[in-house]
């Protein structure tokens, strides 16, 4: 027999709506009765978000997105801007403003006023001559104040070709100029009444040769070739004229030595080291040697002091470099012709004053090397000229006398 189906199974399924968990219950008739005294929904998507500005470039959302419909399909994303484009400014108008890219620098500071480019500087040849820092001049001409100009930095002031020869001036040619004539007066009245412009002249020639090579302060240094300078001085006096030149040499050696031996035992470096020693020693020299006007005859210093003082005044005038030489050395021999026939030298005394004038223009040279400062004019420019005729003095003033 054929199967009977049972009138109390229940009925086949329709799954062309879906399964049954997802159809929900089905709306009994008279849903729309059963619901009318609720008042009707709207649409206030609108008003609600009124404050709100508008977004372009997005479309609202669908009613009924919140029923459980099948979702619309989006849109295709926009392909994303290449580097270095900008987002459209619809799209973006909820966003603050965003800075623009920064301007060249040209751009930048087109309110400042136009800076002219600076010419090159040519470095100057070496076989071409100083240029000249005024009219006519390597360097400003002596002043009554002295000559104050000085450079930092001797390298670039030597690149800008000016002269590291500074002559002291007028002023330091002023105070030497003193300091010969009071020498040579006080020489006629025997050696201790030399002695006391003699110790000035050691003074300042112990201090001005270290401030020259640039060390400063040295009170050690200065105080050791003072404290050399009145030894050779007391070992002249103490021995006599005809035996000074042995009191000034073994002052001299004994000095040297007690300065290597202060030099060895400082903590400095090598270079540091052998460059004090140097300078001591020299000043040292220098100031000890300035004993030989003590161990001269006083005819000759006075002859050479008094032509030292002419020759130092006389190149300070404001001449050419040529006429001054000669101009300082003509005087100087015509001191020493007018004093030598003061003290009965004679017309020898032309030679020791010529002697003297050029021992006094080779010191004077030394005090104006390497831009010096007004300390170094008043100081070394002052001593250097007569310590460096001192042997000159003694030497030519035994042979003449």
């Amino acid at each position: 027999m054929p199967p009977v189906r049972d009138s109390a199974a229940p009925a086949q399924q329709d799954w062309s709506q879906g399964p049954s968990w997802q159809q929900g219950p089905a709306a009994p008739e008279g849903a729309a009765e059963r619901t009318a005294y609720l008042p009707p929904v709207q649409d206030f998507a609108a008003e609600r978000t009124a404050y709100l500005p508008p977004v372009p470039g997005r479309q609202a959302a669908p009613d009924g997105w919140f029923r459980e419909e099948a979702p619309a399909p989006a849109p295709a994303p926009a392909p994303a801007p290449a580097a270095g484009q900008g987002w459209d400014a619809e799209q973006t108008a909820y966003l603050p403003p965003q800075a623009a890219a920064p301007e060249p620098a040209a751009e930048r500071t087109a309110y400042l006023p136009p800076v002219p480019a600076a010419p090159r500087a040519e470095a100057p040849r070496a076989d071409a001559p100083p240029q000249a820092s005024g009219p006519g001049a390597d360097y400003s001409p002596p002043t009554l104040g002295g000559n104050t100009l000085r450079a930092v930095d001797p390298a670039q002031a030597r690149a800008e070709g000016r002269s590291p020869i500074i002559d002291p001036g007028p002023q330091p040619a002023i105070l030497t100029a003193a300091l010969g004539l009071l020498m040579a007066a006080a020489a006629a009245f025997g050696q201790y009444a030399l002695l006391l412009p003699l110790i000035a002249l050691q003074g300042l020639t112990a201090a001005g040769w270290f401030r020259l090579n640039g060390m400063w302060p040295a009170r050690q240094g200065i105080a050791l070739a003072f404290l050399g300078a009145l030894a050779a001085d007391a070992a002249v006096l103490a021995v006599g004229r005809p035996n000074g030149p042995g009191a000034i040499i073994g002052t001299l050696g004994a000095w040297v030595l007690l300065t290597l031996v202060l030099q060895l035992r400082s903590h400095a470096d090598p270079d540091e080291r052998m460059y004090g020693l140097m300078a001591s020693v020299t000043s040292a020299a220098l100031a000890i040697v300035c004993a030989g006007h003590l161990a001269a005859d006083g005819k000759a210093v006075s002859v050479g002091a008094a032509a030292v003082a002419v020759a130092v005044f006389a190149r300070a005038l404001p001449l050419p470099t040529a006429p001054s030489v000669g101009v300082s050395l003509a005087a100087a021999a015509g001191a020493g012709v007018a004093v030598g026939g003061l003290t009965g030298m004679g017309a020898a005394g032309a030679l020791l004053g010529l002697a003297a004038g050029v021992c006094a223009l080779i010191g004077l040279r030394v005090a104006a090397y390497d831009y010096p400062s007004k300390f170094v004019h008043m100081t070394a420019g002052v001593a250097l000229p007569l310590a460096a005729a001192a042997p000159a003095v003694y030497l030519i003033g035994r042979v003449v006398g």
